[in-house]
């Protein structure tokens, strides 16, 4: 199998990314499927653009043989718990579905952990939907703890 690569994402990103996210989310009943023609709104270029430009933000792609394989966003979150120590934040982690159980997930969380101990955060912490059983075994393999319960509230 080929060398896998990470690289920061581009506009041209965008698409796939989207796919990817879509692709692996957890679909409940009320959840329509992917409409080719929302890849367009423009609304994703500019969320694309002011993550990208804020240092404290990445939004990076795996790529095997020339093609976007995977997907994260890693968030560098300041803090004054623990004497300021930051955080790296993982969000969005998707594999393309013909990926899974290859070890590109395992590559893709490592380089995104080693990423966030250069950034100088002394924790690295994720959400996963609570129906994702295979990607909770999956972070737990890899060392995350389940240390806290998560919350939400739609605006």
């Amino acid at each position: 199998m080929a060398e896998l690569s990470f690289r920061d994402a581009t506009p041209t990103d965008i698409k796939t990314m989207l796919q990817l996210s879509h692709a692996g989310d957890a679909h409940g009943s009320d959840t329509p499927p992917l409409d080719p023609a929302s890849l367009d709104d423009p609304r994703y270029r500019a969320s694309f653009d002011e993550i990208t430009s804020d240092p404290n933000h990445r939004l990076i792609v795996a790529e095997r043989d020339g093609e976007v394989v995977g997907t994260l966003q890693i968030s560098f979150i300041p803090g004054l718990p623990n004497f300021g120590m930051k955080r790296g934040t993982l969000e969005n982690v998707h594999v393309r579905a013909d990926q899974r159980g290859s070890g590109l997930g395992t590559e893709l969380i490592f380089w995104a952990i080693e990423r966030c101990r250069e950034a100088g955060s002394g924790v690295v912490q994720l959400t996963s939907n609570k129906v994702r059983l295979d990607a909770h075994r999956f972070y737990e393999k890899l060392g995350f703890t389940k240390s806290h319960e998560g919350f939400k509230l739609k605006l």
